[in-house]
């Protein structure tokens, strides 16, 4: 051990009950910091993961028209630049709808990042049961495809997906709906669409945990929404799951291009939702953040008060041969030790509170569903904190340091030093 670490540890003896208090907050801010980091970015993964298993991370649909603008740049002159003629999305007229959705789906085996892909279509029906009828929406699907891009096999709550695999006039469900017009596995229901109306059995009840899915989405085979809905050709939408689901923006800019149809991944298409979870973390990350900013002006008052009360005892190391870096060093040396240790033990507090929350039950129901408080567990979160601490720890440090360096000792015998 250092002599300047011996005498920093000496003269914080000389403060307890204040640096004590001070290392409580440091201890208290890194650990609230890590707790709310770890919930806010845990809800934000867990809804990610709920949407890329319902909705996929990308999704092809609408056809692109060829437009004026669009045609009139495809012939530009060549003297143009290609930035003048790259065609904004906002100009583009859409067709409602895929055309030829197999060959889409077989060129979509050629992009390396696509895990699997599911043609769907789907059209406003009326669910008759015995009891109710509520306004619904069938999605005709390939049940294996459709299970290579979502957890729908994870997410039935009740009935048997193989049931539905055998019978062609089976039904999934959602479970707010089902409990709307009141209806159970095995039941049948009365599907109404242009015109006329077909029995089907209700095979198994599936949860999300969206409401807005869960309230009117109706899957059933394609081949019977084809002919309950009267589109005998193309599907609605394709939707993609991918390996990465961080390159859905890149993959659906390529797509948009090669098929010529409508291509969004799941950042734009929930946009809204990532920039509240985004605020919600940034805005627990300050508000948190305060504990540790009032700790460290409690610690520059205390090495302030240690400044003016060690007078005699800096001159006398003055005297010794201490230079100002030795005297501005042991001051130094004091925050460091008070962060080291409060980021530790800030650390095992964190990481205690963490895994405690996430085992306390709590009901959520509406963009997402979890019985439980969700966390994530991620070294960044440490290290935001241990940086957030040592930033105002050391800029707490540092005035007091250099006050103390700045003594001379013939000022402190003559009793003028300031």
């Amino acid at each position: 051990m250092s002599t300047n670490l011996r005498i920093a540890l000496r003269f914080l003896t000389a403060k307890k009950r204040a640096m004590l208090m001070s290392l409580a907050g440091i201890v208290f801010g890194v650990g609230f910091f890590i707790v709310t980091q770890a919930q806010t970015s845990g809800f934000e993964q867990f809804f990610i993961k709920t949407i890329l298993g319902t909705n996929g991370a990308i999704r092809i649909e609408d056809k692109i028209q060829q437009t004026i603008f669009s045609m009139k740049a495809a012939g530009h002159d060549k003297n143009v630049s290609d930035f003048e003629i790259v065609t904004p999305r906002e100009v583009h007229k859409y067709i409602d709808g895929v055309e030829n959705p197999e060959l889409i789906m077989e060129a979509l085996k050629q992009f390396r990042n696509v895990s699997g892909a599911s043609m769907v279509v789907t059209g406003a029906v009326v669910a008759d049961s015995s009891f109710k009828n509520d306004t619904a929406r069938a999605y005709g699907i390939k049940l294996s495809d459709h299970l290579a891009v979502s957890d729908l096999a994870s997410q039935v709550i009740r009935g048997d997906l193989e049931d539905f695999r055998r019978s062609p006039t089976a039904l999934l469900i959602g479970r707010v709906l089902a409990d709307r017009i009141q209806v159970t596995v095995g039941d049948s229901l009365i599907l109404r669409a242009n015109d006329q109306q077909r029995r089907y059995r209700v095979a198994a009840i599936y949860e999300t945990g969206v409401r807005d899915i869960d309230q009117v989405r109706i899957y059933m085979h394609i081949g019977e929404a084809r002919s309950l809905l009267k589109k005998a050709t193309g599907a609605t939408f394709i939707q993609v799951s991918l390996f990465d689901r961080d390159r859905a923006p890149q993959d659906a800019m390529q797509m948009e291009l090669v098929f010529t149809h409508g291509a969004q991944g799941w950042q734009e298409r929930e946009k809204t939702w990532l920039e509240v979870f985004r605020a919600l973390r940034v805005s627990s990350a300050l508000t948190v953040s305060t504990i540790i900013l009032i700790s460290g002006l409690g610690m520059f008052n205390t090495l302030a008060m240690i400044v003016m009360e060690k007078t005699k005892e800096i001159a006398i190391l003055r005297s010794m041969g201490y230079t100002r870096k030795d005297i501005s060093r042991i001051f130094i040396w004091q925050g460091i030790i008070v962060l080291v240790v409060g980021t530790v033990l800030g650390w095992m507090l964190g990481a205690g509170v963490t895994y405690g929350v996430s085992k306390l039950p709590i009901r959520i129901r509406g963009i997402f569903s979890t019985d439980s408080f969700v966390v994530a567990w991620s070294i960044w979160h440490y290290v935001a904190a241990t940086v957030t601490a040592a930033v105002v720890v050391i800029t707490a440090s540092l005035v007091p340091a250099r006050r103390a360096a700045r003594l001379e000792p013939g000022d402190i015998i003559r009793g003028t030093s300031q």
